[in-house]
């Protein structure tokens, strides 16, 4: 696996300034009916094996961790894994939406924040939002959505130590959630970055925060019923701004045990034919069927991201208005 893996990281490398390179047809046009891709779990890469579980696991993980380490704590390391890449590495393949679960360590008598996924990582949020920073500093037409979620074993005190955090690094390069967030306006603000925060009160109070991204997560194991789902979801209707669909399988108890040598990795690389084929058939806009940021796992297989970018093709913008009975916002496609 490999080869493949990093023949496709050197292709990914091209879509490092790939909004700055959009037609200007597209640059009036809210980043929520855009196609973004996006990696779900986008941290998991730096998993610490050495780490307790999350806090956030049920009873019997803990036990069983603790009782049989030696056997539970693998298995664990091979299902929590849903990325390979750095955060540097996801943003320059293209990826545009990173999705951050951060925790604070019960037995932890500092403020330090980590990354969860079952287990802890080995690298601070705050070293990682320097990081992402850095990465604006040097990509300046590029604009990246970060996604706060989860807050496993977060007080007040520590949310509002995590937003001042936000607020210091990134400063003026926050978008306020009050922007129309187009390419055009957020170039001419100096505006990179949407911060969405699953945190209703703290959203409340900053207005530097957006509120919580919907994720259409099916919790499935089979490439078809995900498909299944997400067809479902997308009958239902879109949301007016920001949402993700998620084309992650997720593994359970019963799938792990029938497939003792199987790992989340190997379960993603045998689906992301069948996902790449659906990706194709997709259309990004402001109709009920459209998509926005589509999110994986593994994201540097298979030319995920490059799949995604160039649904944004499909935008036909000229046609934009013109069709009977369109409203303002309404946007028509070209097949």
């Amino acid at each position: 696996m490999e080869g493949p893996l990093q023949t496709s990281i050197h292709v990914c490398h091209e879509n490092g300034q790939w909004m700055s390179r959009l037609p200007e047809k597209l640059w009036d046009i809210p980043l929520y009916n855009l196609a973004l891709p996006g990696s779900h779990d986008t941290m998991t890469y730096c998993l610490d094996k050495n780490s307790a579980v999350s806090g956030n696991e049920s009873k019997l993980v803990k036990f069983l961790n603790k009782c049989m380490p030696c056997i539970v704590h693998p298995i664990i390391m091979k299902w929590s894994t849903t990325q390979v890449l750095t955060v540097t590495e996801q943003l320059e393949a293209g990826v545009r939406y990173l999705d951050f679960r951060i925790a604070h360590k019960a037995s932890d008598p500092s403020m330090n924040l980590y990354f969860v996924h079952m287990v802890y990582t080995t690298v601070t949020v705050q070293d990682i939002l320097w990081e992402v920073l850095r990465w604006l500093e040097t990509h300046p037409q590029e604009i990246v959505i970060l996604a706060c979620r989860n807050f496993d074993g977060l007080t007040k005190k520590l949310h509002c130590h995590l937003i001042t955090c936000i607020k210091e690094i990134f400063q003026c390069k926050l978008c306020p959630r009050n922007v129309v967030p187009t390419l055009r306006t957020m170039w001419q603000r100096g505006h990179q970055l949407i911060v969405s925060y699953e945190e209703d009160v703290e959203v409340e109070e900053h207005c530097e925060l957006w509120p919580a991204i919907p994720y259409w997560w099916g919790n499935k194991t089979a490439t078809r019923t995900l498909i299944q789902y997400l067809e479902r979801m997308k009958r239902i209707g879109r949301p007016e701004k920001f949402f993700v669909a998620g084309i992650n399988l997720t593994e359970n108890l019963r799938y792990i045990l029938l497939h003792p040598f199987g790992s989340l990795k190997k379960m993603t690389l045998q689906s992301l034919p069948c996902l790449k084929i659906w990706i194709k058939q997709q259309y990004p806009g402001p109709k009920k069927e459209c998509i926005n940021i589509v999110a994986g796992d593994f994201i540097g297989n298979d030319d995920f991201v490059k799949d995604v970018i160039d649904l944004n093709t499909k935008i036909n913008p000229p046609l934009y208005c013109q069709s009977k009975g369109a409203g303002t916002n309404s946007i028509s496609f070209s097949a």
